[in-house]
């Protein structure tokens, strides 16, 4: 019996993510198990960001959608020297990485044995490793050509080579030791090849049931036990918990980033704005207003969007919102970085207390932060996020407030596309006028020997990105609006986007209003102008409000 403390990671619990958050999680996840083409990605590249595939300069070593997806996630998100990221809202970025971290740790089981075979099968008879692997990247190379013809070519130069092998071993040149060494040369890589094929299918089978369970919704939380130490001092595995501690504050960071006609990244552009601004004239000619700042009115409205989920009729109504404030920093459409300045780590990237204060009722105008309220509808599981933004502002007499709605579309369908098993149509044998379908393998021969030559560069991954390429992350750098769509095709999403801005933008006035009545402030024309923007915001078209035609 033993004293010492249990580091072992424990039960896994099913995964369930944030609440109303799951399907787009699950969604973005799936992509660290997946295979198939690298390129497919590019197809997913939304408005905001635009990801590129680097062009491998040996296609044999190029990794597949999943190697590349879960790679690249990992290094940017948890690499040292990483820089910050956008809030992915509607996910929970650290489930995605922990499930890159899982299909990264299958991976490098398999490679391990992988690895293996190689030495055994392959260095040990280097030669004929060689002359295969040759044979397969020339056919690769030509198989890739757009001509048909040319694939079948490098297709009949692989069957000329077997001919000519088989014929090799039938008669050697050489006898005793070199000929026994020389038919070793020839067998000894299919051998390995036949061997490889059942670790690879093996692997393929498990990442193919985590990629299937994660969006039947039945998939367990990612396992990841090297984020556990396994005696206290391991520091790998400290540093790895650090990171996923980083990445869950910036997601929870109030700071947030304005890109010209991109929008706040990670909300979207702006697709409607709405601004009420009178003059601020006493409702008594002998009195002065009661002095109150930008704050008190920001306060009040904040209250009042808390209630949003209340209504008078047992029917419908929202469901409960998000309600924060929110600081705001400009930056340049094409800014390749961000930086939350005047926050750390420590602090959990947040601007809270007097400095929020200060910018709200100082920051109107001229360089600096803004501040805004926020009121954030996260609903179709996470697959649409709504955001109405609130600012306040007083220059000279004139009070403005301003409602700007954002929305951010569901992932792209690229990563709600389950596994199938992969067959082939052909004719029938006596009835070749009818078809059947054929069961292939999960892995084919290409993807073997593509998997097998790969495997013993994994150990130092640059030499791999050297020579296979890699996924090149769009900066700056979130998770969620990476690959998001626009909601308007969505008939009922577009609908909820709509729909959401005229109470919100009632209740916004209606506190407002009771503010400026309780200190002493004549409401008559900012009620008048509330009317006529409660008449104008139930237009159901939405607008590119962050371009100007100017």
């Amino acid at each position: 019996m033993t004293d010492g403390f249990d580091f072992s990671p424990g039960a896994q619990v099913p995964l369930s993510g944030a609440a109303g958050q799951t399907a787009a999680t699950q969604a973005l996840a799936s992509a660290a198990y997946r295979d198939g083409p690298v390129a497919k990605l590019l197809d997913a590249n939304s408005e905001w960001t635009v990801s590129e595939v680097k062009a491998p300069r040996m296609s044999l070593f190029e990794p597949n959608l999943g190697e590349a997806f879960a790679r690249a996630v990992q290094m940017r998100m948890l690499g040292g020297g990483r820089g910050q990221v956008i809030q992915s809202f509607g996910t929970e970025p650290q489930t995605i990485v922990e499930h890159c971290l899982a299909a990264n740790r299958i991976r490098k089981t398999r490679d391990a044995r992988l690895t293996a075979v190689m030495v055994i099968f392959g260095l040990l008879f280097l030669p004929g490793t060689l002359l295969w692997l040759g044979v397969f990247q020339l056919r690769r190379s030509i198989a890739g050509a757009q001509d048909k013809r040319m694939g079948a070519l490098g297709t009949a130069l692989l069957v000329a080579l077997g001919v000519m092998v088989l014929i090799f071993l039938i008669k050697l040149p050489f006898g005793g030791f070199w000929g026994i060494y020389l038919r070793g040369v020839v067998v000894a890589p299919v051998i390995g090849w036949y061997i490889a094929k059942q670790i690879c299918e093996r692997t393929a089978k498990e990442l193919r049931d985590s990629w299937g369970g994660l969006l039947s919704g039945g998939g367990i939380g990612a396992k990841v036990p090297e984020t556990v130490p396994n005696h206290p001092g391991q520091t790998a595995a400290e540093e790895l918990r650090k990171a996923l501690h980083k990445l869950t504050a910036e997601q929870h960071s109030n700071v947030v980033f304005y890109a010209g006609p991109k929008g706040i990244l990670g909300m979207g552009t702006r697709w409607g704005s709405w601004q009420l601004a009178e003059d601020l004239v006493s409702a008594d000619p002998d009195k002065e207003i009661d002095p109150f700042r930008s704050w008190d009115v920001i306060r009040a409205i904040h209250d009042q969007l808390r209630m949003l989920e209340r209504t008078p009729l047992h029917t419908g109504g929202f469901p409960k919102p998000s309600v924060r404030h929110w600081v705001v920093s400009p930056i340049g459409e094409g800014a390749k970085s961000v930086e939350r300045g005047g926050t750390s780590e420590e602090e959990g990237f947040q601007i809270k207390g007097v400095e929020l204060q200060r910018i709200c009722d100082k920051q109107q105008f001229d360089a600096g932060d803004r501040h805004y309220l926020g009121v954030q509808f996260v609903l179709w599981d996470g697959q649409l996020v709504i955001t109405l933004m609130i600012t306040v502002t007083l220059l000279h007499k004139t009070l403005r407030i301003e409602v700007t709605g954002h929305a951010l579309g569901p992932i792209h369908p690229l990563f709600h596309n389950k596994p199938s098993a992969p067959s082939k149509t052909v004719s029938k044998t006596f009835r070749f006028w009818e078809t059947k379908s054929i069961p292939l393998p999960l892995v084919n021969a290409k993807e073997v020997v593509r998997l097998t030559a790969r495997a013993p560069f994994t150990w130092y991954p640059p030499i791999l990105d050297h020579l296979g390429g890699k996924l090149v992350l769009p900066e700056p750098f979130g998770l969620r609006h990476a690959w998001a769509d626009k909601p308007w095709r969505h008939r009922f999403m577009a609908d909820d986007a709509l729909r959401t801005a005229t109470p919100v933008l009632r209740v916004v006035h209606e506190a407002a209003l009771g503010v400026l009545k309780h200190h002493g402030v004549d409401t008559e024309r900012f009620g008048n102008r509330s009317l006529a923007l409660s008449g104008q915001i139930q237009e159901a078209a939405p607008k590119k409000a962050d371009l100007y035609d100017a």
